[in-house]
């Protein structure tokens, strides 16, 4: 009842003049990179609103837009790329890597989800998507392609094209968009004009090998070094001073990319492709508005399709209509076919949902997404430590947080199973580990199992997902990846020199998903962090047979209480300890690796007896190795079937399934998957 005259006034006021300036009520929490605009600027887009001839947004001929997506295997300069993009174009851009909103990207240097925002340039409105390079995100790029008709490949100039390129541009193929090639990083020492040359002809053949069109086929080919931020239609290590600029990009942008061909007479249509959520003005759904025109207050229903038929899934008005324009959000009062928009007042659609004019019946098509390749089991966190930390301890709880995730993530599927405990199925170790990652940092506490393989049954014969690898390693260290590569399943498909890079080599493999799991770790502490590996899914596959030793034995914790240097001292010939001193321990806690193939049962808790004689030396001169800390990505690839990860919000530690030592003596008599 309070809400109601809110609204109308808040809605009224946004009628009455397109000169006031508008100071969005978005909780920072979910929107922590967009800023209002200034007044000033508020005040130029209405009086380029009245020079179009009415109240209505410009955008609303569809002739004026480019909708164009960022994409490129990871670390190739993609986000970099869309700062100086949206610095050319006269954004207020406050640092580097601005599209990186969340806080786990810029801790870590990774885009995990895709952005949209927009820009002017010579009387064109560019609608422009920054996508995850990083193959566990390859939903991301799945959702948001169908959105665009252009798309910007980048690749490094020196790398060329590798696993994670061949995925983007085989989607962006698929939907029929018109690629530009940017040769990015063409300034570093060993990019010569050769090297460019040989990397066109690697792309050109890949884009054959993807079945692409003579149209996409003639795809214009740019030099680029987004750093110093500078494109340019011909070979150069550095243009002259006044040329540096990425206006040669923006333009081909422009001159390539067809406009969307929509009609503005149509019923309105838009189908969701992201979603996000406010405590003020709820869900903020977020797509390309297919045909029609949308203004602010208009009835709207929400659709889906089901096995039996068009199902309406709520009907509601347009609270609000909003654009992000560099890394701001604006209010606009309309919006027409082919622009991309944000939209509130609905509280049920979600993402691949259909939002309509109430008289239209008919959904939209919704985008394919590759199936999940791994999953693992959430569940309440049952161990002797458990409660101390967290504060959303119950399965309840977990279940709505995992809910909600997969409402917003289509590549996560969520599936209830017995006692309070979750099936998460999705691309890879990565991203499951992202999520983890944040529900402990929200305060959650949770038990983890270990990744398992999704298989598939085809014609009675039992498949399992192959990924692409591709590895580049000093020469000093190929023989070692090769063997751990082969105790994994791996096949050497090509193998060859790197070019401008001496003494080192690169090879291309096919390895079981399940041969992966875990060994990154192992890889750059084989290569002392001199190698680099990327793997992108590549296809199901016929079993490969079971795997090779690739972990050893664990220390297994008999002893309850804080770990003492005394009982380490005397562990550390065992194996490689996960511990340090003072550290809460239980019974089946892992405490470490054992040097041998089977696990060991040990004490870490035990005491120094007391006695009556008078010793030279204290436990304040006992000196310990530096522990092995395991990260929370290490855990998920290091743990077996029959052990699990607690998460808190203050910790990650390894433990057995079962606690009891007798009861794991029983259970591993018994025949293993």
């Amino acid at each position: 009842m309070v809400a109601g005259p809110l609204l109308r006034s808040l809605f009224s006021a946004a009628r009455k003049t397109t000169t006031t300036t508008y100071k969005p009520y978005l909780n920072p929490r979910y929107f922590p990179h967009l800023r209002p605009f200034s007044s000033a600027s508020t005040a130029a887009a209405a009086t380029a609103a009245t020079a179009a001839g009415n109240n209505l947004n410009p955008t609303l001929d569809p002739s004026r837009l480019r909708n164009v997506a960022v994409i490129a295997h990871v670390d190739h300069g993609k986000t970099t790329l869309m700062d100086r993009l949206l610095r050319e174009c006269g954004a207020d851009v406050p640092h580097d890597r601005a599209m990186d909103s969340i806080t786990l990207e810029r801790e870590r240097g990774i885009t995990i989800s895709s952005k949209v925002t927009s820009v002017l340039w010579n009387d064109k409105i560019l609608n422009m998507v920054d996508t995850p390079g990083h193959a566990d995100f390859g939903g991301e790029v799945e959702r948001v392609v169908g959105m665009v008709e252009g798309a910007i490949l980048v690749v490094d100039a020196g790398e060329g094209p590798l696993a994670q390129t061949k995925f983007v541009l085989a989607k962006a193929l698929k939907y029929g968009l018109r690629p530009i090639l940017l040769l990015n990083k063409v300034d570093k020492p060993s990019v010569s004009e050769e090297r460019c040359s040989e990397v066109e002809s690697l792309v050109f053949d890949l884009f054959a090998n993807l079945g692409a069109t003579e149209e996409q086929l003639d795809f214009p080919v740019l030099y680029a070094s987004a750093k110093e931020g500078w494109a340019s239609s011909e070979y150069t290590k550095s243009p002259p001073e006044g040329a540096k600029s990425m206006s040669p990009l923006l333009d081909t942008i422009i001159r390539h990319v067809i406009p969307p061909s929509a009609s503005l007479d149509d019923p309105f249509q838009m189908l969701v492709s992201m979603m996000e959520k406010d405590s003020f003005l709820g869900r903020i759904l977020t797509g390309r508005i297919s045909s029609g025109v949308i203004r602010v207050g208009d009835k709207v229903h929400g659709l889906r399709s089901t096995d039996t038929g068009v199902q309406k899934v709520e009907e509601g008005k347009v609270v609000k209509l909003m654009k992000k324009k560099g890394t701001s959000i604006v209010s606009v009062d309309s919006a027409g076919a082919g622009d991309i928009i944000c939209m509130a007042g609905l509280a049920s659609p979600s993402i691949g949902h259909t939002v309509a004019n109430t008289e239209v019946m008919t959904t939209l098509p919704t985008v394919e997404l590759d199936p999940p390749t791994i999953s693992m089991t959430f569940g309440v966190n049952d161990s002797p430590l458990a409660g101390k930390d967290g504060t959303h301890l119950t399965g309840g709880k977990i279940g709505d947080r995992l809910m909600a995730e997969a409402e917003t993530n289509l590549a996560i599927n969520v599936i209830p199973t017995i006692s309070e405990s979750f099936e998460v199925q999705g691309r890879g170790e990565l991203q499951l580990g992202i999520l983890i990652e944040n529900m402990r940092r929200e305060g959650f506490e949770l038990s983890v199992s270990p990744p398992k393989v999704m298989y598939k049954i085809e014609n009675r014969e039992k498949l399992e997902p192959l990924e692409e690898v591709t590895i580049e390693v000093n020469e000093e260290h190929v023989g070692l990846v090769m063997e751990a590569l082969s105790h994994r399943r791996g096949e050497v498909v090509d193998m060859g020199p790197v070019p401008g890079h001496a003494g080192r080599t690169r090879l291309s493999m096919i390895c079981p998903s399940r041969g992966l799991v875990g060994y990154r770790s192992v890889f750059f502490s084989v290569t002392r962090g001199t190698g680099f590996m990327h793997r992108a899914f590549q296809a199901y596959g016929k079993h490969r047979g079971p795997l090779g030793n690739v972990r050893k034995g664990v220390l297994v914790s008999m002893g309850y209480g804080a770990i003492t240097a005394h009982s380490l001292m005397g562990l550390e010939a065992r194996g490689i300890l996960f511990v340090t001193p003072g550290m809460e321990t239980y019974d089946g806690m892992i405490i470490g690796e054992h040097s041998r193939e089977s696990d060991l049962d040990v004490n870490p808790a035990r005491c120094k007896e007391l006695n009556n004689i008078r010793a030279a030396s204290k436990d304040e001169n006992v000196k310990l190795s530096p522990p092995r800390l395991i990260t929370l990505e290490e855990a998920i690839g290091y743990v077996q079937s029959d052990e699990l990860i607690e998460v808190t919000p203050k910790t990650i530690r390894l433990r057995k399934k079962y606690l009891d030592v007798n009861k794991r003596k029983t259970m591993s008599k018994k025949p293993k998957e």
